[in-house]
Parts: structure tokens; sequence; C-alpha cells
């Protein structure tokens, strides 16, 4: 795995915008870096990823049945007691999951690291399944890249699958919030593949669904929601006030309620300790006032938090970098140090995704801290001839 300097196409910023890729800059600082790439062999692709992603997807799955048959792990994990009943029965109606991100630690030496699993809103889906692709495209036609170079990429096509095994019978809403132009392309994108299987879909902001006089979720039409896309946490609609309806409601949520157990970072010490030592795995544990880390080196993350918000990294057990946020109030779990491969300065991040329960494709974020954000550089590879 190597990090390679690459010239960026003349006119990058035109075709991304063409192609309704406006949020390449974020705050004015560069979202989109195509002047480097990274390079992966086929065996670092499907023996250090692919394989390890696909064990850790089956492994939480098996974990996901037991957390919602148990009051104990569903209070560790500070899932309110309210929406107990709804993650249960919606693990058995088997309703359907469309996709997540595993996030690794992953220079080609030694076996990847997991550090969190993106189960519900993971970002950074269109770049990673359509416009990295376009970029290798482009440069295998002007010779930057290779001839045979390819990529660890059948999102777009998984995600299509995936949508056309969900039988929608009528209009699939897709939602995300206003004012947040990378979830509202992302959710036009989502919606795009959904169409290409076949569903008629229709978009809707959070802010505006409704509830009619049974209690049901309505659009601003006033048309019944029975199937939602939202690009919105479990954990911001239980705190909302229609939390009380949801439960009630006919709604099928994508993702579905079981996926609130395995968004959490609690899942982490309870994959832990299921699994004690697997390559792939950091020790981890849930972190309370008075308990001791049992390493030295070790980070604590809130169990609800998005974008690397409210992370603290200690070393000999002393706090040596933190990021803001809001999060933490439901508790933390502490889990063994692990910093990103720093190469030139840059700390690159593999997020592996999960389409339809296969491990289909990788996009690379990198940092210049130790903690992947919100800015954080997402990164094109490709894998080498």
């Amino acid at each position: 795995m190597r990090r390679i300097p690459i010239e960026p196409r003349e006119n990058w910023r035109q075709i991304a915008e063409d192609n309704g890729f406006f949020f390449h800059h974020v705050n004015g600082e560069i979202y989109w870096d195509e002047s480097v790439c990274y390079a992966l062999s086929l065996e670092e692709i499907e023996s250090g990823l692919e394989d390890p992603a696909q064990e850790i997807a089956d492994m939480c799955l098996d974990l996901a049945a037991d957390i919602v048959n148990s009051e104990e792990m569903l209070s560790a994990l500070a899932i309110p007691p309210a929406f107990w009943d709804l993650i249960r029965d919606s693990w058995q109606r088997n309703e359907p999951s469309l996709y997540g991100r595993f996030d690794f630690a992953y220079d080609g030496h030694g076996p990847a690291k997991l550090y969190e699993y993106n189960a519900d809103t993971p970002t950074s889906l269109y770049e990673a399944a359509y416009f990295q692709w376009l970029w290798l495209e482009d440069c295998l036609a002007s010779g930057k890249l290779p001839e045979g170079a390819d990529q660890f990429n059948s999102i777009q096509e998984r995600l299509c699958e995936t949508f056309a095994t969900f039988h929608v019978p009528g209009i699939m809403h897709f939602a995300s919030m206003k004012d947040t132009e990378e979830d509202r392309a992302t959710v036009e994108y989502v919606m795009d593949c959904a169409a290409q299987a076949g569903i008629r879909g229709k978009q809707i902001f959070m802010e505006d669904i409704g509830v009619d006089a049974q209690g049901l979720f309505v659009d601003l039409e006033n048309a019944p929601i029975h199937w939602l896309f939202k690009l919105y946490p479990w954990e911001f609609i239980w705190r909302d006030d229609f939390a009380d309806k949801v439960p009630r409601s006919d709604t099928t949520f994508v993702e579905p309620a079981w996926k609130m157990v395995l968004s959490n970072k609690g899942m982490l010490p309870l994959l832990w300790e299921r699994h004690t030592g697997h390559p792939n795995l950091l020790r981890a544990w849930f972190h309370g006032a008075g308990k001791a880390a049992p390493v030295n080196d070790y980070v604590l993350k809130p169990l609800l938090s998005r974008e690397g918000a409210n992370v603290h990294i200690f070393r000999n057990r002393k706090a040596v970098f933190s990021t803001g946020g809001e999060y933490g109030e439901e508790g933390y779990i502490g889990q063994e140090l692990c910093p990103p491969p720093f190469v030139d300065g840059h700390g690159p991040v593999c997020g592996v995704w999960i389409v339809g329960g296969k491990a289909c494709g990788l996009g690379i974020r990198e940092d210049d801290t130790p903690v992947t954000g919100d800015l954080s550089r997402f990164v094109p590879h490709f894998i080498t001839p």
C-alpha cells in the first residue's frame, strides 16, 4: 500500500459539479483530493481488507441476534427502553438493511484493525461508489494510471442489486435534513440507485415529515410514508418530538431499527468479549467512572458520536489529544490505541463498504491529525495490475 502523487485532472472541479458533486471543498478546505492516490495490490485488497470486513460483518450479525434479546446489553448500549420492542420486532421481521461501512487502520503490513462500524448513516458513499470510479476511468484513458489498473469498487452495483430485493410495492421516500448539501446530494444518489432497481422514489426533508390523525407518518401532500430511507441517525429520532409515534407507525425504515445495536460503539467491547484476540479487532471495554483502562495507551469514544467528535487519546494514561463536540452523555467505550499509519504526515483510514451484507468497495480518507473528522480528505485508490 503506497501513497503516490498524481497529476489531478485539469478540469476535475467542473467534472465534479457536472456530476452533482458540489461538496468537493468544505468550508474552503479541499475534501476531494486527487493530487495523490493510494496504490494497493490485489492481495492487500482481498486478504487484507475484503476478507476481514466480510468476516466481521458476519460476526456483527451474530452479535446483533443476541443483543436484540438482551435487556442487559441494550442497557449497556444506552438505548431507551421505549425502543427495545421496536428493535426486537424489526430483527424478527428481518427488516432489510442496505449498507454500512467498517473503518480500519491498515498499511499493508500486518492485519487491518477495526476502528468502528458506521452501520446506520455512513458518509462518503457517493464519492466512494461513483466519483472515484469516474476518476479511475479518466486516469486510465489519459495514461496517468498503468494499463490494467482496477479498483475495489462494486458499491453502486451492489446498491442497485440490494434495492431490487426490497420489493417496495409503492413509493419509497428518501430523507435528509435541510441545509446539509452533502446529505441531500447523497440521498439523491441513493434514490437514483433505487430507481435503477425499479423503485419509485420521492425526496423529502426530515423536518417536513408529518403525522396524520391515525398517528402514521405522511409527506407534505399528506401521502403515507410506508418506506423511508433516512440519512438521519436513530439516536436523533429517539430524541425527537415524534419519537413515540415511531413504534406505532407502519413505516419500514432503511436503515432498520435493529441497526441501532450495531451503529453504537458499545458493540466494539461486546464484539471483543465474544472474539477476544481476533487479529482484526482492537481490545475494547465499557469505560465508566472509577474504572481503570486495561492498557496504558488507549482512546475513549462516546457510545454515540459522529465524524470523530469527542474522542480523547491517552498515552501512558495521560490525555494527549482530544476533539470537540456535543456527544458523550450516554457514556464512553475505551479502545486500545492504534494510530493511523502516517505517510508523509497523512494518516489514512480505510473504509470498507458493506452493501446487502457483502463487502464490496473501499474509500480512503486521510487527515493530518490522529482522528478522522468531517473535514478529512477523501483520496482515491487503485489496484496495481
